[in-house]
């Protein structure tokens, strides 16, 4: 929302003028300056992340060796203490080092992960790296960001309470004065009465002759009869009331008309994605930079018990550093102040419709900005750990068990080397079956 700026007050560079004109001293430039600092946040949260080990990789560091010591014991063992001929001996070894496969082993991950990618991408969602479809997987807590995340950035109302007049006739003044107005809130306001459906006659003419906005307070209205109203902040109406708990507030002549009560709509499928998160016991936090009463109600109304509020991009890098310790956290946002708290979780995911600095912090980009995709995601990404957990298992197994066969001398180099095409082709379909597999 649009912040009132006085005359000496702290301007960060890259703010939006609402209107008119204004002179200002650049007081840090470059790695000193906000947006400077919040880089430097990110690169320092990087290099701060373990990094993650390949089950396979540390594997196949012990097999090759192992393999190759196998078949030379193999060798020495049919020549020196079973006394078959060399030639024999020597067919057995070379059986061992065909028939063992560390190219299935090699396959196990690479193969899932490809198709995981590729499925996730036909789902919207684009993921950074294969090791963040493991990742993602384990993560067990969930911290979202509000606005822009968990809400859309507009607003509805919660409570339109009038004091003495026509309710009907106080939201026609309200819908004829923030018509004049760019303000978001005015901007939602008039939407929210227009999809109450208001008299036909009010669009045709404005019931104000003169109409005035003053930016950080409100907008004023003079009738053709010349009754004024003032509809804006708890400053407008200091005079006629002490309660500061409403979010708009309506009078006219110094007389408290009408308060209005708003709060944030939540994006589409944010309430579905919770819910779901919560059935597969997932935690969810809210960790959000405004007030404490908006982040509040946002969390009760997704029942999310634990909440941050009026966090600067310092503090939620703070927050997310204790919470990624306890356990696998990931962090869910779309403004650049969230790109600290992206780049330090276990795992960052950002909408695709938020800020490029988030969008390149997260490892996880949920595309056309829908949380319901976040669900599918997780289902995805467990699916493909499955298939890599079932690939290693019958590399493994099937090592386990061909080895000792053709150490003994049961197989042939030829059969052998068929059974190893055999075990790469198990591993290729298994990983092919996630492409269709409905989850």
């Amino acid at each position: 929302l649009p912040v009132e700026r006085q005359e000496g007050e702290t301007v960060i560079g890259g703010s939006l003028l609402a209107s008119g004109s204004i002179r200002m001293e650049v007081t840090a430039i470059g790695d000193k300056a906000l947006l400077g600092r919040m880089i430097e946040l990110v690169k320092a949260a990087r290099q701060d992340k373990p990094r993650l080990q390949r089950l396979a990789d540390q594997i196949s560091a012990v097999f090759v060796p192992v393999v190759v010591g196998i078949s030379l014991l193999t060798l020495l063992l049919s020549t020196m203490v079973f006394g078959l001929p060399f030639s024999q001996a020597l067919m057995n070894s070379i059986a061992v080092l065909v028939i063992s496969c560390p190219c299935a082993l090699g396959l196990a991950t690479p193969t899932a992960v490809t198709v995981g990618v590729g499925k996730l991408a036909r789902n919207g969602i684009l993921v950074k790296g294969a090791s963040t479809l493991e990742t993602l997987a384990r993560i067990r807590r969930f911290v979202f960001d509000k606005t822009g995340t968990l809400t859309n950035g507009e607003f509805r109302i919660l409570e339109l309470q009038t004091y003495g007049e026509d309710s009907q006739k106080i939201k026609e003044i309200i819908w004829a004065l923030e018509q004049h107005s760019s303000h978001p809130l005015a901007r939602s306001i008039v939407a929210e009465l227009e999809n109450q459906d208001l008299p036909i006659t009010l669009t045709g003419k404005s019931p104000f002759a003169t109409v005035e906005e003053t930016k950080g307070l409100g907008v004023s209205g003079t009738t053709h009869d010349g009754v004024q109203y003032v509809l804006g902040s708890w400053k407008t109406a200091k005079h006629a009331t002490d309660d500061r708990g409403h979010d708009v507030y309506l009078t006219s002549n110094g007389r408290l008309l009408a308060t209005i009560d708003l709060e944030d709509q939540l994006r589409e499928g944010a309430g579905e994605a919770i819910s779901w998160l919560r059935q597969q016991g997932k935690q969810a936090v809210v960790l959000s930079g405004d007030q404490e009463e908006r982040v509040r109600q946002v969390a009760d109304e997704l029942h999310i018990d634990n909440y941050f509020a009026s966090c600067k991009p310092e503090e939620k890098l703070d927050h997310i550093a204790q919470l990624s310790h306890e356990m696998p956290t990931a962090m869910v946002g779309d403004g650049v102040n969230d790109s600290p708290a992206l780049a330090r979780a276990t795992l960052g995911i950002s909408l695709s419709t938020g800020s490029q600095a988030a969008i390149q912090s997260a490892q996880v980009v949920l595309l056309n900005g829908r949380l319901s995709q976040l669900p599918r995601a997780l289902q995805i990404s467990n699916a493909t750990l499955a298939t890599i957990r079932q690939n290693l298992f019958w590399a493994f197994a099937y090592n386990l068990v061909a080895i000792p066969v053709a150490a003994l001398g049961y197989l042939n180099p030829m059969w052998a080397a068929l059974f190893m095409a055999f075990s790469d082709l198990v591993v290729v379909g298994n990983s092919l079956r996630l492409k269709w597999r409905r989850l």
